[in-house]
């Protein structure tokens, strides 16, 4: 029956659908596996395909001309780790019908690259790599370029940013590794920003996010490329370095532990390096790569079960209830202790000043997530339960929906099974909440400023001041930052009521609610809705109306990773004690200038005018004294003999010059020799050495590099530079004569050479 529906919908003659069998080779349904009954459809792809050899057939080999189009299972069972089978309580069914091997014999394609999904991308490889696609081994680069670009396309435009972890170091591991094989087709420069746009092309109607997202994605992919070609540049020095004291040495393996640094700090792929080395002949310790590697992720584990049990993770909570949260309507409840933790262990009290973690049926306090920092506040025993005082520093989640709460026992003990009223900060709270409210406005804000390719990267909301990250590949100007910062304050004074209310994920998708990638939401969903401004999905807490954040105020913005911007703000309180500080320093400053506050910048303008003024007479002056040191060094100038002709070298010392100093005396020196050298010395808290050679000397072979080297290796110091001029510094002025004389006798070697 499967293969008749087949026959129909895909338009192909019937003997070329055919089952796999086990007797004849040949069936359609009904083979009966260890967990239930199942089938599977092969396509013929035609004897052109045929491997050759004399068993070739279906099961009988692994040539590409049976394609397995469906492998239909009737999932019934759930075989256990003993190898008992159970039923499952949900059975289903489940078949690898994809899209795109489908399309591989729809379009009559010899593999899933053989499709309108790839080739177009392919072809913008074979543009800018000058080379022809080959469908057999050699054009296998392409192949895997094309499918790492567009799996890089869809995750940046999901919000996935390149980093160190989770998903954003599966998308710079999968960029890097296709950048590494464009240089197998001489592709030395970033270029996978450039196959972007075929992306978009091929996935049009399904993925319009492709299109919309396209500036940000290729942003995002070169910065990332190019990022990557500097660490490549250094890896591959690394390594070639390597191979060569190895081979030096007479051996011919490369240590695991060389292969992992490469992983581990250049992002070389294993494969990568074991392919430099064979060419180099080469082996690779892969034994010892793999130790390293399994090390790192035990240390990894290791700190993840470390700092989850520190923060009321890797509880047992096996029989503890999901917590009901109550921070929506109120600030204060009462409450009944379920379990305490201390060092991970469950205890069954906690005595004055200990700290414990603390489970709760019910709470007020909001429990860290989605940016915002978790509520502090108290906990009262009732008196008669203890009276116990508990101050909790900060409210975690520990999975399965349950509250921990990090408390230090501040009077008495306390025991599970105790009613406590819960008690948060609300002052601190209400903090928190003008930030998260003003993180919202802020968010609309800059996409309507920097345009809706703009997508949240990140954030926290704290009490004192809200940090927002943001995709976006250049920095903010400062009259976009004014721009920013002037819609949400006229959101602020509008006055805009906060609205929340829950929701079908579905539903507030249509709304156009915003979502962040990377949270998971279930099928209800939280919305907050601050007029026609702003509309998210959001779990925090937040104001009544924007008119409680009182005012905004942006600190500052910056990047802080790969197409990743980051603007920090303060509201309400905290925006009130930056402007206090401000208007502090202003008032000090106009003590200091002797004027009022508004007339600080005309005061520095004219002070700056001054200072330039000053400025130029100091140099006229240093340039005056250099013109008479000069005439005193010409007429001391020494002789030098060479093949090609005598030639005068000009040296002194400089007391307290600096490299500048010194250039301007050289300058002079050098022009008026006509042809010649200068040797100087600047005599301070550190000596400044400089040599200058006229151009006749330069194409003679002298070199005032070499003779600055010569002069620091005297005062035990290095340097160098170019042949016509060259400084260097030591921290000996006791020897400034004696490196003088160095680089004077210096030149006379190289002009007797």
């Amino acid at each position: 029956e499967a293969a008749r529906i087949w026959q129909e919908v895909a338009g192909l003659a019937p003997e070329r659908v055919v089952g796999l069998g086990e007797e004849d080779n040949f069936w359609a349904m009904g083979d009966t596996g260890p967990c239930g009954p199942c089938s599977e459809i092969l396509y013929d792809r035609g004897p052109e395909h045929r491997c050759g050899a004399g068993t070739c057939g279906i099961g009988q080999c692994d040539c590409d001309r049976w394609l397995e189009i469906w492998n239909l299972v009737f999932m019934q069972f759930n075989r256990d780790a003993a190898g008992e089978l159970s039923p499952l309580p949900r059975p289903s069914i489940d078949t690898g019908m994809g899209l795109e091997r489908v399309c591989s014999i729809l379009q009559g394609g010899s593999s899933n690259y053989d499709t309108d999904l790839f080739l177009p991308i392919i072809a913008a490889v074979e543009h800018l790599s000058g080379r022809t696609y080959d469908r057999g081994e050699a054009g296998f680069p392409f192949r895997v370029i094309a499918d790492h670009v567009r799996a890089c396309a869809f995750l940046v435009a999901d919000g996935v940013l390149p980093s160190n972890e989770h998903r954003g170091y599966v998308l710079r591991r999968i960029l890097r590794r296709a950048a590494l094989f464009g240089r197998r087709l001489g592709l030395e420069r970033p270029f996978l920003w450039q196959l972007c746009p075929a992306v978009a092309q091929a996935m049009d109607g399904a993925y319009p996010e492709l299109q919309e997202r396209a500036a940000a994605i290729e942003q995002v992919v070169r910065a990332e490329e190019e990022r990557f070609a500097e660490t490549l540049e250094g890896g591959l020095e690394l390594l070639q370095r390597t191979i060569e004291e190895t081979r030096a040495a007479g051996g011919r393996h490369l240590s695991g532990a060389t292969a992992f640094r490469l992983y581990d700090t250049y992002g070389f792929p294993l494969d990568l390096t074991l392919d430099v080395a064979e060419e180099s002949g080469m082996i690779v310790d892969q034994p010892g790569f793999e130790r390293a590697l399994e090390e790192q992720r035990r240390r990894a584990r290791q700190d993840r079960r470390e700092r989850s049990r520190g923060q009321g993770g890797a509880l047992d909570l096996e029989e503890v209830p999901a917590t009901t949260f109550l921070g929506y309507e109120t600030l204060a409840a009462e409450a009944e202790i379920l379990a305490l933790f201390a060092a991970g262990e469950r205890r069954p009290n906690a005595a004055e000043g200990e700290e414990v973690l603390v489970v709760l049926d019910r709470t007020p306090f909001y429990a860290e997530g989605g940016g915002q920092v978790g509520d502090t506040g108290w906990l009262r025993v009732r008196p008669e339960d203890g009276g116990a005082v508990l101050e909790i520093s900060d409210t975690r989640r520990a999975g399965r929906g349950v509250s921990v709460h990090l408390a230090r026992v501040r009077r008495g003990a306390v025991h599970p099974g105790a009613t406590v009223r819960a008690e948060v900060d609300a002052s601190r709270h209400l903090d928190v909440a003008r930030n998260h409210t003003a993180t919202h406005l802020l968010h609309r804000a800059l996409r309507e400023v920097l345009g809706h390719s703009v997508h949240q990267a990140g954030s926290l909301v704290a009490p004192g001041r809200l940090r927002f990250d943001f995709t976006s590949e250049r920095p903010v100007t400062r009259a976009e930052l004014a721009r920013v910062e002037e819609l949400v304050n006229a959101q602020v004074l509008a006055p805009v009521p906060v609205q929340w209310f829950v929701t079908a994920l579905d539903d507030a998708r249509r709304m156009g609610a915003m979502a962040l990638f990377g949270e998971k939401y279930g099928e209800r969903v939280r919305v907050v809705r601050m007029g026609d401004w702003s509309l998210e999905l959001c779990g925090g807490t937040h104001l009544e109306n924007t008119s409680e954040v009182g005012l905004f105020h942006l600190l500052s913005e910056g990047g802080i990773g790969s197409g990743v911007r980051r603007v920090e703000a303060v509201t309400g309180r905290g925006a009130l004690a930056w402007l206090g500080g401000v208007r502090q320093e202003l008032e000090a400053a106009a003590d200091v200038l002797r004027v009022r506050p508004d007339e600080i910048a005309q005061r520095v303008q004219d002070l700056n005018t001054r200072l330039q003024r000053a400025e130029r007479a100091l140099v006229d002056l240093q340039r005056q004294q250099a013109l008479a040191q000069a005439d005193t060094m010409l007429r001391s100038a020494a002789e030098v003999p060479s093949a090609a002709g005598t030639f005068r070298v000009a040296s002194g010392v400089v007391q307290g010059a600096g490299v500048e100093e010194l250039r301007v005396l050289a300058d002079e020196v050098r022009a008026r020799l006509g042809s010649g050298g200068v040797v100087l010395a600047g005599a301070g808290e550190r000596v400044q050495l400089l040599c200058a050679l006229t151009p006749d000397l330069v194409q003679r072979g002298l070199h005032a590099g070499r003779a600055v080297a010569a002069a620091a290796a005297a005062a035990g110091g290095r340097g160098g530079g170019r042949p016509d001029l060259a400084h260097a510094g030591v921290a000996d002025a006791s020897v400034v004569q004696v490196a003088l004389d160095a680089g004077v006798a210096a030149l006379r070697q190289q002009a007797q050479a």
